[in-house]
This record gives C-alpha cells, structure tokens and sequence, in this order.
C-alpha cells in the first residue's frame, strides 16, 4: 500500500482532528464576516446582550426603574438630562428601556429553553423509534400547532392570572411543538446513516446512539431555530405585556411601557417611540443572526 493509500485510510489523531476543527471554524467565521446582515446581527444582539448584563448598574437614574415618582418632570421630551424623555410619572425613558433589556433576555432566555428542553428530547424519541410512539408524540404536537400559539397563550396566562413568570410558563407551553416537529424530521434521516447503523450493530445502546450519534448530528438546525425563537419569544412576551398580563408596573418591561404609552400619542411621542424601538432592534438582530447561523451551519445553503 502506498503512503497516500495509508494516510487516506488510518485513523486521524487528535492533533489532526483538532487542527481540521480549527480550520473549519476559520471558514465560518470568514463566511460569517463576509455577510452584511449577519454582521450588523451579531452586533445588535452583543449590544442587547451587554446592556442586559451591565445595565441596570449603568444607567442614569437607577431609581426611576424601581418605579420613582417625580411629577415635577412628567413627559418632558428628550434632552441633555434625559435622553428619551421621561413618562408620565417622570421616570427616565433611557434608564427604564436599558433596565429592560434583562427581563427581555430572561424571557426570551427562559421561553426557548423549556421549549427546547421539552420539544428536542420528545423530537429525537419520536423520530428513533417510531411506532405507536412516534404517533402518539405527533399527534400531541399537531394538537397543539394546530391552535394558534399567541392565543393559547392567552388562555394559559388568564387561567395562571398575570405576571412575568406565568407568561413565561405560559409561552414555553406552546412554543416546544416547533421543536419537536425539526427534531423530528431531522432525526429520521440521521437514524438511517451508515454511521448509525454501524454503532447499531457493534451493540450499542440507543442512549449512547441518541446521545454520541442523533443530537450531535441535529444540533445545527437547533441552533439557527434557538436564535430565531430568542427574538420571536422577545416579541411575544412583550405582546402579552401590551395587553396586560406580562410584567405588573413598575416594572421595565418594554411591551407594558408601549401599552401605556399609546395613551400619549402622539403628542409625547418619545414614550412609545424608545421602548418600540428596542423591541424591534432586539428581534431584528436575532432574526438576522439566525439567518446567517443557518447559511453556515446548513450545506444546502451553501451551495445556492
């Protein structure tokens, strides 16, 4: 056998496989930077990740997000002093949005990781073993997609009463069934590689298969779909705190903050203005770093 014959053939070492890795990372990190969108969504979604973890200690008027009154500064428009103006209660608009940046984060945080956590696991059981299994995991799911997810969060959160963490409980109960259904499919192609069958055959066990083989190997649509769903469950919670169940005042929320806002439209226009534009910004650089994630991550696109 020729040297090009044993060195296509032998086992690579950890040094080589190490270094494949690294070079790998080279490439998306170079076809990540070389999109417009996904840079401009990455750096959205490190401002909004940074504001969440530094500001609260940051801002200007801290007290103001505890819920201070200071009726001699009611609705005063933006200024040196006060950046985005202040409310009707005379609360600084610029500490209460950056204040608000963490509880979106914990939302969102909290919202796709219970649905991840529960829709991924019932995805990859479905998907394996199929069955009566399979068909009762479906059916479940398809029960659930088939009511429309805001408004069966809508009688979750009724029937809990309102507040942040029955919003969140009541989010993350419709959001799983998107996840079992990627899972799912993904699962079923995976299952039947030749790898699969090979551990299969040397007799190893289906949780080593599901846990070494099956979730590695679904991991990339997880990913892009976990980006994705960080801006979209942002908006939902911030729609329930627009109608009144998301978080009770005084609390930073910014879809509370637009809900009473709209009573000064549009004459004090700035209090709407701030809080809906960090809802946007915020779900907007989610959405655009899952699309980049999904242009690396996913082969098919990169061959289009």
């Amino acid at each position: 056998m020729s040297n090009i014959e044993q060195t296509a053939t032998r086992p690579l070492s950890f040094r080589e496989r190490n270094a494949s890795q690294i070079r790998q990372m080279r490439l998306y990190a170079h076809m990540f930077r070389g999109s417009f969108s996904s840079m401009l969504g990455l750096t959205l979604v490190v401002v909004f990740l940074i504001l969440a973890a530094i500001g609260p200690y940051i801002v200007p008027y801290p007290e103001d997000t505890r819920g201070a009154v200071h009726m001699a500064a009611r609705l005063l428009p933006p200024s040196a002093e006060h950046w985005f103006g202040t409310d009707e209660m005379g609360a600084d608009i610029f500490s209460r949005v950056i204040a608000g940046a963490r509880t979106s984060l914990w939302i969102g945080i909290v919202i796709t990781g219970l649905g991840a956590l529960i829709g991924v696991p019932l995805g990859i059981i479905a998907g394996y073993k199929g069955g009566l299994l399979r068909a009762c995991i479906m059916r479940v799911t398809e029960l659930f997609l088939a009511v429309p997810g805001l408004a069966l969060a809508l009688a979750i959160v009724a029937s809990l009463g309102p507040g942040l963490t029955n919003c969140m409980i009541a989010l993350a109960i419709v959001w799983w069934p998107g996840y079992v259904r990627l899972v799912e499919a993904k699962t079923l192609s995976v299952k039947e590689e030749l790898f699969v069958e090979s551990a299969r055959s040397i007799g190893a066990k289906t949780p080593w298969i599901l846990w070494h083989h099956i979730l590695p190997n679904c991991m990339s649509p997880i990913i892009v779909k976990m980006s994705m769903d960080m801006g979209m469950a942002i908006l939902a919670a911030a729609g329930l705190g627009f109608i009144g169940l998301g978080a009770p005042p005084p609390a930073p929320e910014w879809g509370a903050m637009v809900s009473v806002a709209r009573s000064y439209m549009p004459d004090w226009w700035w209090y709407s203005f701030f809080p809906g534009a960090a809802i946007f910004l915020t779900v907007l650089g989610f959405n655009l770093l899952g699309d980049g994630l999904r242009d690396i991550l996913d082969p098919r696109s990169r061959t289009r």
